[in-house]
């Protein structure tokens, strides 16, 4: 939709509603030529010249659309409706606009895998937003059998949304849909509702309700930190959402599933981190257990939502068993195209550790080799003060005693309560321990383990670094939103990775090329926000830093890992401790160490592995 019309929309019109309902309402009518005679519904939208204030907004955004040359069709429409719903509704109700192709393919191929005559099947959207699956169900449902519009709004379809004025919006764009083809009557029935879809219970709705036939939709995206207090309660009534903070995708699934009839269909565009994610263990496990017939097209890495910072799948479940579920990694553009699915067994799948469903069979056989690297290495997150630009600093100055601080003001910090520390996420193949050195406030002792020093003996010893604290004092109390509970109010935030240790492999939790490491044997150097292997012996930390900085690795990152923003990977633990560290020899290890070209390591690796990156389809 143009920015221009809905900085219109936003500035000029009323906040409510309904009444920049009219102004768009009026609007379209007035672009596509359509007079509403009988339908009571539209005309409480339609803004008649007599309204000179409000017709005025009509006439202004007919002027702009013609200026920046857009249309008002149907689908202008339709992403008018999502889009001019406010950014706090938007963050609460995860509503977002789905293109459509992307809704026509759910709903042409939802209605082949339905096997049942379209005459009478019943098809819903339980999160239907502002109509979108629904007007272009109706539309097919009417092209296959010419039934009229009345007929199918009030036997047909059903819809229902956590807002009212989507509700009114979708029973808007259907009334529309109707008129424009001829259909106009004082009032259609609907069986659209305003409801909880967590809580919401058909039945009491529909006499003798048996469930769907089908069921289209695009459930909410929002994270679990944003849902509701009221809302998260219903959330986690679910089975499914008993493991993590589960988004409030997940137990869409779950609702959507049993609101189906004996042989119905789920069809979803939704979010594809529960492939892998902790959040997802119970809906996994629910899949395995029930053995759904499931078919999965996986769009990767590629962001489909350009105002949403997500990656995507759609679903197709059939409420009928199957030992496999069928898989796809395609591009939008491929969409359409013919794309052979992997069938990837049930029961290759682990649902605890996370699904491999790309380059399942290579996948499954890197991580059977040898022992994962999980329980051979030891991995942990750097240092999380919580208020890193407090604690963490790069010095301007320095002279025997005091390093210089410069934080609103210039401030000396004695060099006896400060370490060395690196920022991991930085690491790369052009950067070095000594580039990315800054000195952090360490509070602490210099115990192996430490602990948080005595107040007195801090204010005592280290008044400059104390008396710079206390002057920051306020902006930490404020960390965890106020609700942290430290140790006293100067310690970090987390008690994590205090401890001092010789050897350290330190690697980003994000990549996006080939993962570099820097590997470090300084006891008293210590890390944050990336992540880093400690405690072995330098050899194997060596060894180690060459499988993590190899071809194979980097392969299998992108075959597993939850994909972010610009391509990056996260090489979080979870994504990382399945893979298989063969049982090299002595010899074999030695070669490792001691080589130091990549391609030969690569082929080394590979041709231990069994695998040919070369030959693997790498379409990730």
């Amino acid at each position: 939709m143009n920015k221009e019309v809905l900085k219109y929309l936003r500035e000029k019109c009323p906040t409510e509603p309904y009444y920049v309902d009219r102004v768009i309402v009026s609007s379209f009518l007035a672009v596509q030529g359509l007079e509403v005679k009988e339908n009571r519904l539209l005309k409480k939208y339609i803004i008649s010249k007599d309204n000179i204030e409000e017709y005025e907004l009509v006439e202004g955004l007919i002027t702009l659309l013609d200026k920046t040359n857009s249309s008002l069709d149907f689908e202008q429409l339709i992403s008018l409706f999502e889009f001019v719903i406010s950014p706090a509704d938007r963050v609460i109700t995860g509503a977002v606009y789905t293109p459509s192709h992307i809704r026509n393919y759910i709903v042409d191929n939802s209605f082949k895998i339905q096997s049942l005559s379209l005459q009478d099947i019943t098809i819903a959207d339980i999160c239907c937003g502002c109509g979108g699956f629904l007007f272009d169900v109706s539309k097919k449902l009417k092209n296959s059998t010419n039934k009229d519009y009345a007929y199918i709004f009030s036997h047909q379809i059903y819809g229902l949304d956590i807002q009212e004025y989507s509700v009114e919006r979708t029973k808007i764009l259907l009334s529309l849909l109707a008129i424009s083809e001829g259909e106009d009557i004082k009032a259609f029935s609907f069986n659209i509702f305003t409801g909880n879809t967590l809580e919401f219970k058909w039945n009491e709705y529909i006499d003798t309700f048996k469930g769907f036939d089908i069921i289209v939709g695009n459930p909410p995206y929002v994270c679990s930190r944003n849902i509701e207090d009221s809302i998260k309660k219903s959330v986690m009534s679910w089975s499914v959402s008993s493991s993590g903070h589960p988004d409030l995708y997940i137990p869409f699934f779950q609702v959507g599933i049993e609101s189906l009839s004996k042989n119905g269909v789920l069809s979803y565009i939704t979010m594809n981190s529960f492939f892998k994610s902790l959040n997802g263990r119970k809906l996994r496990e629910y899949f395995q257990q029930n053995l759904f017939r499931f078919k999965i097209i996986d769009f990767g890495a590629e962001q489909i939502f350009k105002s949403r910072n997500t990656y995507t799948c759609i679903c197709f479940i059939e409420k009928k068993q199957s030992k496999h579920i069928e898989y796809t990694r395609i591009k939008e553009q491929e969409l359409n195209s013919f794309h052979k699915a992997d069938k990837v067994s049930y029961s290759t799948l682990d649902s605890f550790k996370g699904w491999n469903l790309y380059n399942n069979r290579v996948i499954s056989k890197l991580e059977s080799i040898g022992q994962p690297l999980g329980e051979k290495y030891k991995t942990r997150h750097g240092l999380a003060t919580l208020k890193n630009n407090i604690y963490i600093f790069k010095p301007v100055g320095e002279d025997e005693d005091f390093f210089y601080l410069q934080n609103g003001r210039l401030f000396k910090i004695e060099k006896g309560i400060c370490k060395d520390v690196v920022n991991s996420n930085k690491v790369n193949e052009k950067t070095s321990i000594e580039n990315l050195k800054e000195k952090i406030i360490f509070p602490y002792s210099d115990d192996k383990k430490p602990s948080l020093l005595d107040e007195k003996f801090f204010r005592d010893s280290y008044p400059n670094a104390y008396n710079y604290l206390v002057e920051k004092r306020t902006i930490l109390a404020n960390r965890d939103k106020g609700k942290g509970k430290y140790e006293n109010w100067f310690a970090f935030g987390r008690t994590q990775s205090l401890e001092r240790v010789k050897n350290k492999l330190f690697f980003p939790k994000m990549i996006n090329r080939q993962p570099s490491c820097i590997l470090s044997s300084e006891e008293n150097l210590f890390f944050y926000n990336g992540q880093a292997i400690i405690g072995h012996s330098e050899e194997e930390m060596i060894l180690i830093k060459k499988i993590i900085e190899s071809r194979l690795f980097w392969f299998y990152i992108k075959s597993t890992s939850k994909p972010y923003t610009s391509n990056y990977y996260s090489m979080n633990g979870n994504y990382i401790n399945n893979f298989g560290i063969y049982d090299f020899t002595t010899t074999e290890k030695e070669f490792l160490i001691n080589e130091d070209n990549k391609d030969n390591i690569d082929r080394f690796l590979e041709e231990k592995y069994s695998i040919k990156i070369d030959t693997v389809s790498e379409n990730v």
